[in-house]
This record gives structure tokens, C-alpha cells and sequence, in this order.
């Protein structure tokens, strides 16, 4: 999915969000959540990580998440080193960012029914989001979807990374929501070659 592509179908969807906001009330969000696009399929040369990084959309109602979800944020839709990304408003999807700056991530890994399964496992991940499934809401800051040309994978990023009750809180709901046997992992975004935990 190109950064036009993208554009355009945004278009598209806030004319939706409207049509559907005036035909019925909306039903608010507890919080207010932004959508990230970041294409790195064709980095220019010499280019800062993130350079690509672009914030879509901010919607705080039902009826806006679902016209944008249906219409544009679908992972499998993704090309090759792209990346979708669902964080609380004011919150960028960056390690450097101060709500993540000392946390980490959960991830993952879609191995079997590649696209299908990334797809259904995104969607539920979301819904969780937004309707404040997680007990530890308040430490989570988002969620990426990540396409890849070998496997694509789904990371949870957290803003702690020291306190083990909160984070095997998430882990395991987490993974109780995607409804998955497969192992998912955490790691610190200042270590994030060195795994941590596994549920």
C-alpha cells in the first residue's frame, strides 16, 4: 500500500466517518487513539529511521474506528516492509517518545495462514484496545502491525519494562485474546535483541 493509496482512501473514509456520525450518535471511546503509516519498502538513501512516519488518523468514537478500519488499516493489504501502527493519541510510535521510552514489546510472530491469520489477530487486538479489555490499559501505548517478505508480526508496546506483574498481566491476556498456542515474546526497546519473557 503506497503513502497515495493511503491518502486517498483516508479521504474516502472520513467522508463515511461523517455520513455515518450524522446518522446516528456517536458512541465514544474511553481514550482518544491515532493510526501511523510507515512505508519502508523504498527508503531513500541516508534517511533517519522514521522519516517515513506518518500519523493518518485520530478518531474517539466507534462509529470512526470501524469506517477506518474497514477501509484502509487491514495489515494484509500491506506491502513488504510496511507498517501499520494503532497508539493513544500523543503517543508516536517511537522508542524515543516519552510513553515508551522506557518500555518494551510484546511480539507476535504469524507463522501458519500467513495473511488471514495477521489480519484476525489485529482486528482482535484492536478491539481489545479500544474497548479497554486489559486490566493494565493505562500501561500499554499501541499496537504494529508489521509486514515483512518472510513473516509479518504483530507488537504490543508497553511504557514499563521493569515491573514483571503488569507485563505478564498483558502477556497473558494478550495471548489469551489472540487465541494463540504460540509462544509470544518481550523485550526491552533499549535490548530488543534479547528476549525477556515468553508466555
Amino acid at each position: 500500500m503506497a503513502t497515495e493509496d493511503v491518502n486517498e482512501a483516508l479521504a474516502a473514509a472520513e467522508v463515511r466517518a461523517t455520513e455515518t456520525t450524522e446518522k446516528q450518535p456517536a458512541h465514544k471511546l474511553e481514550r482518544k487513539w491515532s493510526f501511523w503509516f510507515d512505508n519502508q519498502s523504498k527508503p531513500k538513501q541516508g534517511a533517519a529511521w522514521g522519516a517515513s512516519l506518518r500519523k493518518a488518523y485520530t478518531f474517539d468514537t466507534v462509529q470512526d474506528f470501524w469506517g477506518l478500519h474497514e477501509t484502509i488499516f487491514i495489515p494484509s493489504k500491506l506491502t513488504a516492509n510496511a507498517e501499520i501502527h494503532m497508539f493513544k493519541a500523543g503517543v508516536e510510535p517511537k522508542w524515543e517518545d516519552p510513553e515508551c521510552a522506557n518500555g518494551g514489546k510484546w511480539t507476535y510472530v504469524v507463522a501458519n495462514n500467513r495473511k488471514p491469520a495477521l489480519d484476525k489477530a489485529w482486528l482482535e487486538t484492536l478491539m481489545a484496545l479500544v474497548g479497554e479489555q486489559f486490566d493494565e490499559a493505562d500501561e500499554i501505548c499501541g499496537v504494529v502491525a508489521s509486514a515483512r517478505p518472510k513473516q509479518d508480526k504483530l507488537s504490543l508496546w508497553t511504557r514499563t519494562k521493569s515491573n514483571e506483574a503488569v507485563l505478564m498481566g498483558i502477556g497473558k491476556k494478550w495471548k489469551e485474546i489472540l487465541d494463540v498456542t504460540d509462544k509470544i515474546t518481550f523485550t526491552n526497546h533499549d535490548d530488543s535483541r534479547r528476549t525477556r519473557f515468553t508466555v
